[in-house]
């Protein structure tokens, strides 16, 4: 353009120096979107790469972590961090980090041309970009506490929809909507606030910004003319700086107008570090010798959120035999059993299984060897198939069958309208309680773990099924370590050890008559336990 410009002030007449020059400019402009073509092309892929790496990493990671921080950590904000925070960062890597240092570098060269033409009227191109500098300056102070206030308040009003979602029937049920919900209303509202707030505080010094770094000619007109009339500059070089200059502050603006988001990304890196970082469950990777199935804890001591849940707690669990866990709620047996199936680490003493710390034995071998059939079963949104199936991976239909049918289930499933190939829905929402159990049970079954632990197995489960459910464990637990949480204590008396845990110790053990004469705490649970099956049983009487 510049010697275009020169020439026809020159009045030359040469058409085929303009063809060749317009024909250079055509050029250069189609291999300019060629090269950003193939950038665009390699950056995506490159993107997309790093995005399904983090999420791999920080799903592989949760299956590390101790439950003690899954429970801590809302799942709206997990959820958040692992799909919209990780994918937000598509744009910035595949789009703005080529783009950012691309007209970055075309100012730069720009600049350096034009001190090689003339280094006064190269600063006098610069004179308005340190007064624009220091007005993004000014509209950049503060960004980090702005930016991290914002993503705090948008990551609990994820968390506040998964709750209200969660919630949803409740909030039907006492007449509550959207707005009289107070938490999920008041989420909305700071989250919009924020982003207002923010934009507030910086559009003023944003205008300023956006007005100073264009205006290159306020220097290079009166300066240039100045120098050409005193004679030390030439008409060709006063002419090829005024269109050199104006191609400084574009690119410089489109490459500063892109740090807010690599702001933004520093922020989101900081978010996944946070989770990967998270201390993991240490355990070695080689296979452990394990000298049979015997549980064994020592002096086990553990906390939840400074709080002393088991107390130095030490019991026996020889192969074989079935132990049963009982006590008031929140006694402490469920977080015991999760501390023998490894889901957290004790914080003193030690948990033996086959007489090895589970400390020295890799989580895949304690997992491949305990099944833990929890009381809040969870069936993913797959096909009754495929949930049983994840108890052994690889295993057939017929042996996906043969543990629904030993475990009770294969009837009810033969009576949906898809059979096997039923969708269980999210977390196995268009099953009941019982059924979902008998399914869990099906899942543990197909596993075949010598150790099985069963945390309230019959929890959901009416009186018609519970006769079933009991006959699957029965099945379930045969020649296996059995350890049972129980609070329908009849469904107990006949373990070959009974253990009362109460505000996180053991309170008595033995077996069902040797408690009732021992421990004043299982008597009064088990006179309770014995009302209560007689009122129930007179209400079924007086309902029929």
């Amino acid at each position: 353009m510049g010697r275009i410009v020169i020439a026809l002030i020159q009045g030359i007449r040469d058409i085929p120096f303009y063809i060749t020059w317009c024909l250079a400019a055509a050029g250069f402009w189609a291999v300019r979107y060629i090269f950003h073509g193939v950038s665009t092309t390699l950056s995506h892929k490159a993107t997309f790469s790093v995005i399904s790496e983090v999420r791999f990493r920080i799903t592989k990671k949760l299956t590390r972590l101790p439950m003690g921080y899954l429970l801590d950590t809302p799942s709206g904000k997990l959820k958040n961090v692992l799909v919209e925070r990780v994918d937000s960062i598509e744009t910035t890597l595949a789009h703005i980090v080529p783009e950012m240092s691309g007209n970055l570098l075309i100012s730069l060269a720009t600049i350096i041309y034009l001190f090689v033409l003339d280094w006064r009227m190269a600063l006098a191109a610069l004179v308005t970009i340190p007064l624009g500098m220091l007005c993004y300056l000014g509209m950049m102070a503060g960004y980090e506490g702005r930016f991290s206030n914002y993503v705090a308040k948008n990551k609990y009003l994820n968390a506040t929809a998964v709750e209200y979602i969660n919630g949803i029937e409740v909030i039907k049920i006492f007449n509550q909507s959207a707005g009289s919900y107070e938490k999920f209303t008041r989420a909305a509202r700071e989250a919009a606030d924020a982003a207002i707030d923010w934009m507030r505080s910086t559009i003023g010094n944003f205008s300023l910004a956006m007005s100073l770094f264009p205006a290159v000619l306020v220097g290079v007109l009166p300066i240039g003319c100045l120098i050409y009339m005193g004679g030390t500059l030439s008409l060709e070089t006063f002419i090829m700086s005024i269109i050199l200059s104006l191609g400084v502050a574009g690119p410089l603006i489109t490459a500063m107008s892109y740090s807010d988001d690599i702001g933004k990304v520093s922020t989101i890196v900081n978010e996944i570090a946070e989770v990967l970082e998270e201390p993991d469950l240490e355990r070695p990777s080689e296979t452990a010798a394990l000298k049979g199935y015997g549980l064994s804890l020592k002096d086990v001591t553990f906390a939840y959120k400074e709080e002393t849940v088991i107390d130095r707690v030490s019991l026996e669990i020889p192969e074989g035999t079935v132990t049963a866990l009982v006590g008031p709620s929140g006694g402490g047996k469920s977080t015991l059993a999760k501390l023998i199936a490894s889901q957290w680490d004790v914080n003193g003493g030690t948990i033996a299984v086959g007489n090895i710390n589970v400390r020295n034995i890799p989580l895949g071998q304690i997992n491949e060897t305990i099944a833990y059939v929890s009381q809040d079963t969870y069936l993913f949104d797959e096909t009754i198939r495929e949930n049983i199936r994840m108890g052994r991976t690889g295993a057939t239909d017929a042996q996906v069958e043969e543990a629904a049918k030993a475990s009770g289930c294969h009837d009810f499933i033969m009576a949906l309208e898809h059979g096997y190939e039923t969708r269980t829905g999210g977390g196995g929402g268009h099953l009941s309680g019982g059924e979902k159990q008998r399914i869990s049970i099906a899942r543990a079954m197909l596993k075949n773990a010598p150790i099985v632990i069963l945390d309230e197995a019959t929890a959901y489960t009416d009186p018609e099924n519970e006769a079933v459910i009991q006959a699957a464990v029965s099945k379930l637990v045969e020649g296996r370590t059995l350890l049972v949480i129980a609070h329908r204590l009849s469904t107990i008396t006949d373990s070959d050890k009974i253990v009362v845990i109460d505000k996180g110790t053991v309170a008595a053990q033995g077996t069902h008559s040797e408690l009732l004469e021992s421990s004043p705490l299982y008597g009064r649970m088990w006179q309770s336990h014995m009302a209560a099956r007689d009122t129930k049983t007179i209400a079924r009487e007086v309902t029929a």
